[in-house]
């Protein structure tokens, strides 16, 4: 964090006051505390890099909001601080308890709201005038989908995700959209070049949308591994350290990942024909991950900041996708990203286990998704609709009837994930329920 922070708000609290952190994108953290609490932070550095914000690193001795934080004081009255222009700016907000008071901060200009509310409900208050002022647009439904991430992961074939297209025909589930999540190209960024398994991705979807659905497809736009064609050809579509080297924007599928400069005009209209095979495919859904890699800081070809880059490049996916097709963002910087996607992914990823295996909240499991899924309910429907990530409801999913229920009490997206035919009674019974629910709008968009 280089530029200073500068004293903003001073609140007197009592001793039952929370605090709540808004983390800077869909798998950080977002949540309250009580004051004695220490809050949330990286396990390791490479989860600092990959699922929280690579310019900031705040301690446990202080509490710390990404363009967002509130204190309710104990007292009746929340207190909200929020970057003055929230969905264009990314100000740091750290606040410090001084006995019984709460010393706020920030590193850019804010404006505080104070309302006679619960925490929840002030958030939602102060969204609505957000969305308000912003003049976004009612966020539109979202369609229901089948996806092939938790059963198959990077190991699916054309053959699996045709079986669940028939299944969702044979067992007359509300499924729109079946969408492909990673495992069809040959690396990450080499989009259009398909792995062995995927040898005819425009024949896979003619058969899709033959068997009466939509077809979906993942993409992780701002990524290129390090091996990739892309970034071994066109190196100077890369963003940068200073000093010139291509900046690291994390390690995942065993990769080096370095970030995509959109800002360069030949990668992003790189970027445009890889969207216009996309559409002429025949695919209106798409999920693009891991899109906090197109904000990380470094030299782009505009010169602009990172978040500029970042709204811009996610503004080209949006143009050149079209109104038609569902934009699902997901690994994004959440409020930089109101009003250029339909569904946000508003935690970390679930998993068929309970508790992350290495301790962070940041990684899958179902405690950290429902932390962060419950910690920003009061966008939903308000600035895009809420993706809680997958219904996973197989027999071997720990606590299958708790994650479903968080689903279900989101009232967002419904996404199932499951290999259909292997379902017992129980979840194949919530997995229609649940896709019902959804698909006939039997809940409002919005819960808070």
């Amino acid at each position: 964090m280089n530029t200073p922070m500068t004293p903003v708000a001073d609140y007197a609290v009592k001793p039952q006051a929370l605090i709540y952190e808004h983390g800077w994108q869909s798998f950080s953290p977002s949540c309250a505390y009580r004051l004695h609490e220490r809050p949330l932070r990286p396990t390791s550095e490479r989860n600092r890099i990959l699922n929280y914000r690579q310019s900031s690193a705040p301690g446990t001795d202080v509490f710390f909001g990404e363009g967002l934080l509130a204190v309710e004081d104990g007292d009746g009255v929340t207190h909200i601080v929020a970057g003055a222009d929230p969905f264009t700016s990314a100000v740091r907000i750290l606040a410090r308890v001084c006995q019984a008071r709460v010393v706020v901060s920030a590193d850019g200009p804010v404006s505080t709201t104070s309302l006679a509310l619960p925490l929840q409900d002030a958030l939602a208050a102060w969204a609505t005038r957000a969305a308000l002022e912003a003049g976004l647009s009612n966020p539109r439904s979202a369609p229901t989908a089948w996806c092939s991430w938790y059963h198959y992961y990077g190991d699916v074939t054309p053959g699996d995700v045709i079986e669940n297209a028939v299944a969702i025909n044979s067992l007359e589930l509300p499924v729109d959209v079946v969408q492909i999540d990673d495992g069809y190209s040959i690396a990450i960024g080499d989009w259009l070049t398909p792995s062995p398994e995927f040898r005819d991705i425009p024949g896979l979807i003619g058969r899709l949308k033959d068997s009466g659905h939509r077809a979906g497809i993942w993409i992780a736009p701002f990524l290129a591994a390090a091996d990739s064609e892309l970034a071994l050809k066109h190196p100077e579509w890369l963003v940068r350290h200073y000093h010139g080297a291509p900046r690291h924007a994390g390690h995942n599928w065993n990769r080096d990942l370095f970030s995509v400069d959109l800002t360069h005009p030949d990668a992003a209209a790189w970027m445009r024909g890889v969207l216009a095979t996309f559409r002429s495919w025949g695919i209106d859904y798409v999920k693009a991950d891991f899109l906090a890699a197109g904000s990380i800081p470094g030299e782009r070809y505009s010169g602009v900041d990172p978040v500029t880059a970042y709204r811009s490049g996610l503004a080209l996916l949006r143009d050149e996708l079209g109104p038609a097709c569902h934009l699902l963002g997901c690994g994004a910087p959440v409020l930089p990203s109101v009003g250029l996607v339909d569904s946000l992914r508003v935690s970390a990823d679930t998993s068929a286990s309970v508790e992350p295996e290495d301790g962070d909240y940041s990684s899958p499991s179902q405690a950290a998704a429902t932390l962060g899924g419950r910690g920003r309910q009061f966008m939903n429907g308000v600035f895009f609709v809420n993706d809680p990530d997958c219904l996973i409801v197989g027999d071997h999913v720990a606590d299958r009837e708790r994650w479903a229920a968080h689903v279900e009490a989101t009232r967002g997206a419904v996404v199932v994930s499951d290999r259909l035919l292997t379902l017992d009674s129980w979840g194949l019974d919530t997995t229609r329920r649940l896709l019902t629910a959804a698909a006939q709008g039997l809940w409002a968009s919005q819960s808070n």
